[in-house]
């Protein structure tokens, strides 16, 4: 894993990690863009959504359920938004696959 996101699941780089379990780390965005941002990705490198497969498909359900734990965890209830970008076109500049949780703040539709 070459990416930022792999450093810091091998802890070669630091990060403010809110939950961690054997299949996903979450931490806090260095740049967040609400008041809560927090990243959840899978400790098995897949660069984007789109080149998950169909033997991810636990390992998907999992970082869902993982999203809802650690927003859960952070306090922020039922109110929070998921963002997955895949490719640099929209916005994804980290090849690694992972999720945004965004709370505390109103967001408007549609996004972008």
């Amino acid at each position: 894993m070459s990416t930022i996101f792999g450093k810091i699941i091998r802890r070669e780089i630091p990060a403010d990690i809110v939950y961690e379990d054997d299949l996903c780390l979450a931490f806090r965005d260095i740049n967040p863009q609400a008041p809560t941002h927090v990243l959840v990705i899978p400790k098995q490198e897949i660069p984007r959504l789109a080149d998950a497969n169909a033997a991810d498909q636990a390992l998907l359900g999992h970082l869902l359920l993982a999203a809802n734990r650690v927003a859960q965890q952070l306090g922020v209830g039922d109110a929070f938004r998921l963002v997955v970008n895949n490719g640099a076109e929209v916005g994804q500049s980290v090849f690694h696959l992972h999720l945004h949780i965004l709370s505390g703040r109103r967001f408007r539709w549609p996004p972008g």
